[in-house]
Protein backbone atom coordinates (compact mmCIF):
# COMPACT_ATOMS: atom_id res chain seq x y z
CA UNK A 1 0.00 0.00 0.00
CA UNK A 2 1.17 3.55 -0.70
CA UNK A 3 0.95 5.47 2.56
CA UNK A 4 1.51 9.19 3.03
CA UNK A 5 2.29 10.38 6.57
CA UNK A 6 1.71 14.04 7.36
CA UNK A 7 4.15 15.37 9.94
CA UNK A 8 7.62 14.16 10.88
CA UNK A 9 7.34 14.60 14.64
CA UNK A 10 7.71 11.77 17.15
CA UNK A 11 4.47 10.02 16.24
CA UNK A 12 4.91 10.61 12.51
CA UNK A 13 8.42 9.16 12.67
CA UNK A 14 7.12 6.24 14.73
CA UNK A 15 4.52 5.32 12.12
CA UNK A 16 7.07 5.76 9.34
CA UNK A 17 9.50 3.35 11.00
CA UNK A 18 6.67 0.93 11.70
CA UNK A 19 5.23 0.85 8.18
CA UNK A 20 8.12 1.52 5.82
CA UNK A 21 9.35 -2.07 5.56
CA UNK A 22 5.96 -3.48 4.57
CA UNK A 23 4.53 -0.60 2.56
CA UNK A 24 5.64 2.13 0.20
CA UNK A 25 5.72 5.14 2.48
CA UNK A 26 6.28 8.86 2.14
CA UNK A 27 6.46 11.66 4.70
CA UNK A 28 5.44 15.25 4.09
CA UNK A 29 6.46 18.05 6.42
CA UNK A 30 6.62 21.79 5.80
CA UNK A 31 9.89 21.86 7.76
CA UNK A 32 12.37 19.72 5.76
CA UNK A 33 14.89 19.63 8.63
CA UNK A 34 12.50 17.48 10.66
CA UNK A 35 12.86 14.71 8.09
CA UNK A 36 16.65 14.53 8.12
CA UNK A 37 16.78 11.33 10.22
CA UNK A 38 13.96 9.51 8.41
CA UNK A 39 15.09 6.57 6.30
CA UNK A 40 13.66 3.91 3.99
CA UNK A 41 10.89 6.26 2.88
CA UNK A 42 10.29 9.16 0.50
CA UNK A 43 10.67 12.63 1.95
CA UNK A 44 8.29 15.08 0.30
CA UNK A 45 8.40 18.86 0.48
CA UNK A 46 6.23 19.82 -2.52
CA UNK A 47 2.62 19.34 -3.56
CA UNK A 48 3.65 17.82 -6.90
CA UNK A 49 5.44 14.98 -5.10
CA UNK A 50 2.27 14.15 -3.16
CA UNK A 51 0.13 14.28 -6.30
CA UNK A 52 2.49 11.99 -8.22
CA UNK A 53 2.71 9.52 -5.32
CA UNK A 54 -1.07 8.90 -5.40
CA UNK A 55 -1.36 7.60 -1.84
CA UNK A 56 -3.94 4.98 -0.96
CA UNK A 57 -3.90 5.96 2.72
CA UNK A 58 -3.02 9.22 4.46
CA UNK A 59 -2.06 9.15 8.15
CA UNK A 60 -2.30 12.64 9.59
CA UNK A 61 0.28 12.86 12.38
CA UNK A 62 0.46 16.66 12.47
CA UNK A 63 0.11 18.26 15.89
CA UNK A 64 -3.50 18.66 16.98
CA UNK A 65 -3.44 22.40 16.28
CA UNK A 66 -2.74 21.75 12.60
CA UNK A 67 -4.62 18.48 11.99
CA UNK A 68 -7.44 20.02 9.97
CA UNK A 69 -5.12 22.46 8.19
CA UNK A 70 -2.88 19.57 7.11
CA UNK A 71 -5.88 17.70 5.72
CA UNK A 72 -7.13 20.76 3.85
CA UNK A 73 -3.70 21.27 2.32
CA UNK A 74 -3.41 17.79 0.81
CA UNK A 75 -7.07 17.08 -0.01
CA UNK A 76 -6.90 18.54 -3.56
CA UNK A 77 -3.78 16.46 -4.24
CA UNK A 78 -5.27 13.05 -3.40
CA UNK A 79 -6.99 10.47 -5.61
CA UNK A 80 -10.64 10.00 -4.70
CA UNK A 81 -10.08 6.38 -3.63
CA UNK A 82 -7.60 7.43 -0.92
CA UNK A 83 -8.55 6.78 2.72
CA UNK A 84 -8.00 9.63 5.16
CA UNK A 85 -6.96 8.87 8.73
CA UNK A 86 -5.86 10.69 11.85
CA UNK A 87 -4.32 9.71 15.18
CA UNK A 88 -5.40 12.84 17.05
CA UNK A 89 -6.07 12.73 20.78
CA UNK A 90 -8.64 15.50 20.32
CA UNK A 91 -11.34 14.74 17.75
CA UNK A 92 -13.09 18.13 17.82
CA UNK A 93 -14.38 18.96 14.32
CA UNK A 94 -12.99 15.81 12.70
CA UNK A 95 -16.27 13.94 12.23
CA UNK A 96 -17.83 16.92 10.49
CA UNK A 97 -14.72 17.41 8.34
CA UNK A 98 -14.62 13.77 7.26
CA UNK A 99 -18.30 13.64 6.39
CA UNK A 100 -18.02 16.74 4.21
CA UNK A 101 -14.74 15.72 2.55
CA UNK A 102 -16.14 13.14 0.15
CA UNK A 103 -13.33 10.71 1.10
CA UNK A 104 -13.41 7.43 2.97
CA UNK A 105 -11.92 7.82 6.43
CA UNK A 106 -10.82 6.10 9.62
CA UNK A 107 -9.98 7.72 12.94
CA UNK A 108 -7.89 6.20 15.72
CA UNK A 109 -6.19 7.33 18.92
CA UNK A 110 -3.01 5.49 19.95
CA UNK A 111 -2.96 6.37 23.64
CA UNK A 112 0.78 6.01 24.06
CA UNK A 113 2.14 9.50 23.62
CA UNK A 114 5.86 10.05 23.21
CA UNK A 115 6.26 11.54 26.70
CA UNK A 116 5.96 8.38 28.79
CA UNK A 117 5.56 5.33 26.54
CA UNK A 118 8.36 2.97 25.57
CA UNK A 119 7.88 2.37 21.85
CA UNK A 120 9.82 -0.89 22.21
CA UNK A 121 7.22 -2.35 24.58
CA UNK A 122 3.62 -1.30 24.08
CA UNK A 123 1.88 -4.36 25.48
CA UNK A 124 0.54 -2.35 28.43
CA UNK A 125 -0.64 0.54 26.26
CA UNK A 126 -4.04 1.16 24.66
CA UNK A 127 -5.45 2.34 21.35
CA UNK A 128 -8.93 3.49 20.38
CA UNK A 129 -10.43 2.86 16.96
CA UNK A 130 -13.47 4.96 16.11
CA UNK A 131 -16.36 2.77 15.02
CA UNK A 132 -17.58 5.30 12.44
CA UNK A 133 -15.87 5.42 9.07
CA UNK A 134 -14.49 2.99 6.49
CA UNK A 135 -14.56 -0.71 7.35
CA UNK A 136 -11.32 -1.59 5.52
CA UNK A 137 -9.58 1.37 7.15
CA UNK A 138 -10.59 0.10 10.59
CA UNK A 139 -9.35 -3.39 9.72
CA UNK A 140 -5.97 -1.96 8.66
CA UNK A 141 -5.43 -0.20 11.97
CA UNK A 142 -6.82 -3.07 14.00
CA UNK A 143 -4.25 -5.40 12.42
CA UNK A 144 -1.51 -2.80 12.88
CA UNK A 145 -2.26 -2.17 16.56
CA UNK A 146 -2.70 -5.88 17.22
CA UNK A 147 0.79 -6.48 15.84
CA UNK A 148 2.08 -4.08 18.52
CA UNK A 149 0.16 -6.03 21.18
CA UNK A 150 -1.85 -2.94 22.08
CA UNK A 151 -5.13 -3.26 23.95
CA UNK A 152 -7.73 -2.10 21.42
CA UNK A 153 -11.01 -0.40 22.27
CA UNK A 154 -13.70 0.62 19.80
CA UNK A 155 -15.68 3.80 20.51
CA UNK A 156 -17.78 6.25 18.54
CA UNK A 157 -16.53 9.82 18.20
CA UNK A 158 -18.87 10.78 21.05
CA UNK A 159 -17.68 7.96 23.30
CA UNK A 160 -14.06 8.79 22.51
CA UNK A 161 -14.49 12.39 23.66
CA UNK A 162 -16.13 11.23 26.88
CA UNK A 163 -13.26 8.80 27.53
CA UNK A 164 -10.61 11.45 26.86
CA UNK A 165 -12.37 13.90 29.18
CA UNK A 166 -12.11 11.32 31.95
CA UNK A 167 -8.77 9.65 31.30
CA UNK A 168 -6.77 12.75 30.34
CA UNK A 169 -8.42 15.78 31.94
CA UNK A 170 -8.40 14.35 35.49
CA UNK A 171 -4.66 13.53 35.57
CA UNK A 172 -3.81 16.73 33.68
CA UNK A 173 -5.72 18.97 36.09
CA UNK A 174 -4.32 17.09 39.10
CA UNK A 175 -0.83 17.58 37.69
CA UNK A 176 -1.42 21.29 37.09
CA UNK A 177 -2.51 21.78 40.71
CA UNK A 178 0.54 19.86 41.95
CA UNK A 179 2.86 22.00 39.81
CA UNK A 180 1.12 25.24 40.78
CA UNK A 181 1.95 24.87 44.49
CA UNK A 182 5.45 23.47 44.09
CA UNK A 183 8.54 24.96 45.63
CA UNK A 184 12.13 23.75 45.53
CA UNK A 185 12.83 20.69 47.66
CA UNK A 186 16.39 20.09 48.85
CA UNK A 187 15.62 16.52 49.91
CA UNK A 188 12.54 15.34 47.98
CA UNK A 189 11.03 11.97 48.86
CA UNK A 190 10.43 9.20 46.36
CA UNK A 191 6.73 9.98 45.91
CA UNK A 192 7.48 13.67 45.38
CA UNK A 193 10.11 12.88 42.75
CA UNK A 194 7.72 10.58 40.87
CA UNK A 195 5.02 13.23 40.84
CA UNK A 196 7.54 15.80 39.69
CA UNK A 197 8.64 13.57 36.80
CA UNK A 198 5.02 13.19 35.72
CA UNK A 199 4.48 16.95 35.97
CA UNK A 200 7.53 17.71 33.83
CA UNK A 201 6.38 15.18 31.23
CA UNK A 202 2.83 16.52 31.04
CA UNK A 203 3.98 20.14 30.89
CA UNK A 204 6.38 19.33 28.04
CA UNK A 205 3.34 18.62 25.85
CA UNK A 206 2.21 21.15 23.26
CA UNK A 207 0.22 24.01 24.86
CA UNK A 208 -2.51 23.72 22.26
CA UNK A 209 -2.97 20.01 22.97
CA UNK A 210 -3.31 20.66 26.70
CA UNK A 211 -5.76 23.46 26.01
CA UNK A 212 -7.93 21.42 23.67
CA UNK A 213 -8.14 18.50 26.10
CA UNK A 214 -9.12 20.78 28.98
CA UNK A 215 -11.56 22.77 26.81
CA UNK A 216 -13.43 19.57 25.95
CA UNK A 217 -17.08 20.35 26.86
CA UNK A 218 -17.07 17.31 29.15
CA UNK A 219 -14.01 18.38 31.15
CA UNK A 220 -15.68 20.85 33.57
CA UNK A 221 -17.79 18.06 35.09
CA UNK A 222 -14.64 16.04 35.74
CA UNK A 223 -12.89 19.04 37.31
CA UNK A 224 -15.95 19.62 39.51
CA UNK A 225 -15.56 16.06 40.81
CA UNK A 226 -11.98 16.89 41.83
CA UNK A 227 -13.16 20.00 43.66
CA UNK A 228 -15.86 18.02 45.49
CA UNK A 229 -13.35 15.42 46.66
CA UNK A 230 -10.86 18.10 47.75
CA UNK A 231 -13.55 19.82 49.81
CA UNK A 232 -14.45 16.56 51.54
CA UNK A 233 -10.79 15.76 52.22
CA UNK A 234 -10.09 19.27 53.51
CA UNK A 235 -12.98 18.96 55.96
CA UNK A 236 -11.66 15.64 57.26
CA UNK A 237 -8.15 17.04 57.67
CA UNK A 238 -9.32 20.27 59.33
CA UNK A 239 -11.50 18.32 61.79
CA UNK A 240 -8.78 15.73 62.41
CA UNK A 241 -11.54 13.15 62.06
CA UNK A 242 -9.75 9.78 62.21
CA UNK A 243 -12.88 7.73 61.61
CA UNK A 244 -13.83 9.78 58.57
CA UNK A 245 -10.28 9.49 57.23
CA UNK A 246 -10.39 5.72 57.61
CA UNK A 247 -13.68 5.59 55.71
CA UNK A 248 -12.28 7.88 53.02
CA UNK A 249 -9.14 5.79 52.53
CA UNK A 250 -11.24 2.62 52.35
CA UNK A 251 -13.42 4.23 49.68
CA UNK A 252 -10.59 5.39 47.46
CA UNK A 253 -8.67 2.11 47.77
CA UNK A 254 -11.73 0.40 46.32
CA UNK A 255 -11.47 2.70 43.29
CA UNK A 256 -7.99 1.54 42.35
CA UNK A 257 -8.32 -2.20 42.85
Amino acid sequence: MRILILGAGKMGSFFTDLLSFQHETAVFDIEPRRMRFIYNTYRFTTDDEIRDFRPELVINAATVKYTLDAFRHVLPLLPKECILSDIASVKTGLKEFYESSGFRYVSTHPMFGPTFASFNNLSNENAIIITEGDHLGRIFFKDLYSSLKLNIFEYSFEEHDETVAYSLSIPFVSTFVFAAIMKHQDAPGTTFKRHMAIARGVLSEDDYLLQEILFNPRTPAQVERIRTELNELLTIISDKDADAMKRYLTKIREHIK
